[in-house]
């Protein structure tokens, strides 16, 4: 096996491109948008991809360009810290960084050449013994002997194969952006304020700029939400503390994008036959534990590994499915459990959670940033 094809150019597809060109194999990615089209927003790479990156450089460029932290503080919406999880000492820290210079960082790892813009997936036929065909929109096609499905959410290649989508609405939506950081009152750490209103992001990112995002409780598609402004933001948000209110005012001439938040149950097995499912076309992710690229970056070095080591790709395969089952399964649970926690409404029982949070101790925090952030082949 030689000639690996990827439909999807996002963070899961790229990372896998690099991973198997650095084994040497024949790589093409195909991606439906006309150019590298990236949502105007920050990522957070934790010490768990950095680990799973290293091999390729891409860490080092990543340790260059991005924002260092050395972990998350949880606020109260008057702005007392209740807990912070802490990147264990001998991990590498954790950066943000804004998605399109990640994304421009993925593409420069790459020969030139290897991902083809403008390739809408229409339709796959895997039924020839050792090749797999994808057919296009534009009518073009190609051939590979394996497929590797990383475009998203909504993958088309997931919907091909399979009649139920598995998506769940987790309650709450979401707006987020990214806006200059002058005139703002930041520290250099990663907070995310928990109040009776919804919660609040702020992630500082290089080259003086803000990430920010919102979460407010929702029914699915309300369009009151949909029609929300930053004027609407702002009323909702202007009793949080500081830089909470003065971020959405200077949010006003810039770009924001809006979201209901949504999961999809794990795939019950992340291939079939000549396909394997990577990121979130396996496994969408809530953001509450920060872990959707990550875990695709995960799923990216692991697949390459597992190819690496079986000559028949079947047994690649299943090897993967078997070391990525058990952890994404666990962290998707877990993101929806806080998810939950966290966007609760109650004065009374936001007050008590911030307490038992605030005296949890310290070494609890600490083996559940291990669990999150430890990188295991």
């Amino acid at each position: 096996m030689n000639n690996v094809i990827i439909i999807g150019g996002g963070i899961a597809g790229l990372c896998a491109a690099i991973a198997f060109q650095k084994m040497g194999l024949d790589v093409k990615v195909y991606d439906k948008n006309n150019q590298p089209t990236v949502a105007g927003t920050g990522i957070i790479i934790a010490p768990n991809a950095m680990q799973a990156l290293e091999p390729y450089g891409v860490s080092a460029q990543i340790r260059r360009v991005g924002n260092e932290s050395d972990g998350i503080r949880l606020l109260s919406e008057k702005g007392n810290t209740f807990s912070k999880l802490t990147v264990p000492t001998n991990y590498p820290k954790m950066y943000s960084i804004h998605r399109k210079d990640l994304h421009q960082l993925l593409l420069s790892a790459l020969h030139p050449g290897t991902v083809e813009w403008g390739k809408e997936c229409l339709r796959i036929e895997q039924n020839k013994e050792d090749t797999i065909q994808i057919i296009f929109r534009d009518g073009s096609e190609a051939q590979g002997n394996i497929l590797v499905a990383a475009d998203g959410i909504h993958s088309i290649v997931r919907k091909q194969l399979s009649q139920s989508d598995g998506y769940r609405f987790a309650g709450y939506t979401c707006w987020r952006g990214v806006i200059p950081a002058e005139n703002l009152s930041l520290m250099n750490d990663f907070i995310e304020t928990w109040g009776t209103k919804g919660r609040f992001g702020i992630v500082p990112l290089p080259n003086n700029e803000v990430y920010w995002y919102a979460l407010i409780n929702a029914q699915a598609n309300d369009p009151r939400f949909s029609a929300y402004t930053i004027d609407d933001l702002y009323n909702h948000f202007k009793t949080y503390h500081d830089p909470i209110p003065n971020i959405l005012k200077n949010a006003k001439k810039h770009q924001m994008i809006h979201r209901d938040i949504m999961d999809i149950v794990p795939m019950k097995q992340f291939f079939d036959k000549r396909i394997v499912f990577i990121g979130d076309a396996a496994h969408a992710l809530t953001p509450n534990l920060g872990q959707g690229a990550c875990q695709a970056i995960e799923d990216a070095r692991i697949l390459a590994e597992c190819i690496q080591k079986n000559a028949d790709y079947q047994e690649a395969f299943i090897e993967y499915d078997k070391k990525r089952r058990n952890r994404i399964e666990k962290i998707s649970n877990q993101a929806w459990k806080i998810g939950k926690i966290a966007q609760m409404e109650s004065k009374a029982l936001t007050a008590l959670r911030n307490q038992v949070m605030k005296q949890t101790p310290q070494w609890i925090y600490q083996r559940q940033a291990h669990d999150l952030y430890k990188f295991q082949l």
